[in-house]
Order: C-alpha cells, then structure tokens, then sequence
C-alpha cells in the first residue's frame, strides 16, 4: 500500500522540499497552500488555505476519496511578521496566529479520524525561534513555541492510538520566507534603527543559513521511526544553542539575545 502524505505550506521554502524529496523516495504526497508551487513538480496540488475550514474539508475530502487513507501529515503553513510589540495592530496579532497556529490545529484536527486508522504520523514544523525568543520577532516566536506545546499534548492524547507526533526545530533556513516576511515600520526613534538592524541581521542569517533540503530528511527519517523523539532539532550549532538555553541562566540567555537583536 502507498505511503500517503499531506504537506501544508507546499508552495515553497521548506514545505515545498520535503514534498519534492518525500515524492522522489516513493511516498504519494498532496501538498496544500494558497498558491500553487511554481515550476514542475511531480506531486499532486490542492489549492488550500489552512485558516479556511471549509477548504480544509474538501482538502481532505478529495485525498481520501481518491487514496482511502492517509499514513502522515507534515504542517509546514507559516508566516512571519517583524516589529515592536508596542506598534503591532490586533490584525496583524491575529493573523500570524490564525495562519501558524490556527492553520496547524486545525489542518490536524481534520486529519486525526483518518491518522488513527491509519496508525499515522504528526509532524509539526516549528522553530528554533520558539525555543530562543527573538526580539521584534516576538510573535512568530509566540506562535512557534505554541507549536511546541501543541505538539506534545497532541502527542501524549493520541499515543493510544499509536499516532505519533513530533515537532522538528529549524534554525535559520535559507527560503523565500526572508522576501515575504512582512516588515512593520515605525517612525519611533527609539525603535526604528533598533528594529532595522535586528532584521538585517536575521535576514544575513538566514540568507547563509541551512538549505531547506536539511529539513525535509530530518522529516523523511522522522516517517519511518516507529518511536520519535519529542523534538528534534536541525543542525548541531542550534542543538548546541538549545542546550545552552536549557542549561544557563535565563538572564544571560536572554542579554546575549538582545546583544545580537534588540540592542
């Protein structure tokens, strides 16, 4: 029987990686988003948005109909907005919630049913920056600890239906998330060259990072691990930094932090 599986945010970056590898290793996979992927590529599209319910469901209508089963999903559907907390709206507030947090609960929630038939897989795609929060970056931090969490009580309430969950923790990858992060001006001066050089530097950051291919065969191992880890972080210089972050003082954690992005 074929391996199915469903990956949100497939149009690009690092969604669009795991189901370009995961097709080339045998698996059928379905990618989901709000745009198509450009270019070719040999899975099947579904055009939907994450925070849509009713696109959810038809989404999961047309897979099931179609294969009968799905074996994993991977929840990659992400956005980014950078700014000072004092001068971000409650739109922008909701929105970066309702598409990282809103779109993987209940992408999930869809899927369930059909994952504890099939004995499936979870795998939540979430952050470094959810483990070390960054300034001017505080919500999409906000949003990918909340992944976390999410993650490991899902995984501890489906565990006796032998669906196991996971999230893995990517640290600066180089995808097209750099260009579409929304950027939040402020005239303020106490914040406007602040704000300018923390994103500068995350954008060097990630322009050198990892090559999303790294992240997709930490999610293509992930699939046939019968016990998973908790979490999983990509890279040994942020598994290192999360050691530390587990290991030192809060305080120092945090100076150095803001020495590298809020200073």
């Amino acid at each position: 029987m074929n391996k199915v599986v469903v990956v949100s945010g497939a149009s690009s970056g690092i969604g669009l990686s795991i189901a370009d590898l995961l097709t080339q290793r045998g698996y059928v996979i379905y990618g989901l988003s709000r745009r198509a992927p450009q270019g070719t590529h040999a899975f099947s599209y579904i055009s939907t948005d994450v925070t849509d319910d009713a696109a959810i469901q038809k989404a999961v209508a047309i897979i099931l109909e179609k294969e009968k089963h799905v074996n994993a999903i991977i929840n990659c559907a992400g956005i980014g907005i950078s700014g000072a907390v004092e001068y971000t709206t409650k739109e922008e507030f909701q929105k970066i919630f309702d598409v990282n947090v809103y779109g993987t609960f209940a992408l999930t929630r869809a899927f369930i049913p059909a994952l504890r038939e099939s004995k499936g897989m979870i795998i939540n795609i979430g952050s470094v920056a959810g483990v070390l929060t960054i300034p001017f970056q505080s919500f999409y931090s906000m949003t990918k600890a909340a992944i976390s969490t999410f993650s490991e009580g899902l995984r501890m309430e489906l565990k006796p239906f032998g669906v196991r969950v996971t999230t893995v923790l990517p640290g600066d990858t180089k995808t097209g998330f750099t260009v579409a992060r929304e950027k939040k001006e402020t005239s303020d001066p106490g914040y406007s060259k602040r704000i300018e050089k923390s994103v500068k530097t995350m954008e060097r950051d990630e322009e050198h990072g990892k090559d999303p291919i790294t992240v997709a065969k930490v999610c293509a191992r992930l699939l046939k691990r019968k016990h998973p880890p908790v979490k999983v972080t990509v890279g040994l210089k942020y598994k290192l930094f999360v050691f530390l972050k587990k290991i030192l003082p809060s305080r120092l954690v945090n100076a150095v932090i803001y020495s590298m992005y809020g200073k």
